[in-house]
């Protein structure tokens, strides 16, 4: 496993937790931290870990999104691949045998959102902002954000946050469904840590039975929306709207859509 980008533990009560550590790129995902996540999941599962928390390292960010200048100059079969990736990447957190807990303390942007959205249970710091904010860059989520979010949040909700790219509070996503809990930011990794090590000491063999059932709901419609996602994601790469969306992005100034 590459460990240039995360870090990776399990502790003695079975708790794992993989770190984006990516700090002064507000820990904003490549492909080898998606390729490094997918390992670190593999070998907990292989350790039987009894719980998982998906974190970011330093104070301003969990996942700030997906890396916008490795993006910019994609084109679409390279978009797809890519898709794949982050699709490969959130559908073994979802299907992870042991319960997940995304702590998300500071930025959670389109892709950081979606490795939240993949997970079991959300916890959310009070100074944390989240967003599905890809449409202001040309382009949707592309990693499973389209299905998840409505399914987590309501139809209404979701299409507000994915078309008008709104960036919310950590009070406003606990409203709306979006998290689960939100904590103080002195208290917050005390919370994690216990919530983690509360579901660790739980049955595991009827925890994972309570997983496969619950992600059982709504699972045949949930495949053709994410294959669907994956085209309609790659199939924006090399339009206007995509490149001037990024390149916008990354010389800071405001894009002009056509």
């Amino acid at each position: 496993m590459n460990r240039d980008t995360i870090s990776f533990d399990v502790d003695d009560r079975g708790v794992a937790t993989i770190t984006v550590d990516r700090p002064e790129q507000l820990n904003a995902l490549t492909v080898e931290t998606l390729e490094a996540i997918e390992d670190a999941l593999d070998e907990a599962a292989d350790r039987d870990a009894r719980a998982l928390v998906i974190a970011g390292a330093g104070d301003e960010a969990f996942v700030a999104g997906a890396d916008i200048s490795y993006m910019v100059e994609m084109s679409t079969p390279e978009a797809q691949a890519y898709a794949e990736l982050g699709h490969r990447v959130a559908d073994a957190i979802e299907s992870f045998p042991a319960p997940t807990v995304a702590a998300i303390d500071g930025y959670a942007f389109g892709g950081g959102c979606e490795l939240a959205l993949a997970c079991d249970l959300r916890v959310a710091a009070e100074s944390a902002v989240l967003g599905q904010t890809e449409i202001d860059l040309g382009i949707i989520p592309g990693w499973g954000g389209t299905q998840r979010l409505p399914a987590l949040v309501g139809d209404e909700v979701a299409r507000r946050l994915i078309f008008l790219g709104e960036r919310i509070d950590a009070a406003e996503a606990a409203e709306v469904g979006f998290v689960g809990e939100v904590v103080a930011d002195e208290a917050f990794d005390d919370r994690i840590d216990e919530l983690a090590g509360e579901l660790a000491a739980k049955p595991t063999t009827a925890l994972r039975a309570a997983k496969e059932a619950l992600n059982a709901a709504g699972e045949g419609a949930a495949a053709t929306g994410h294959a669907l996602e994956r085209r309609a994601w790659a199939g924006l790469f090399g339009t206007h709207d995509q490149r001037e969306g990024m390149r916008a992005f990354l010389e800071k100034r405001e894009p002009e859509f056509e």
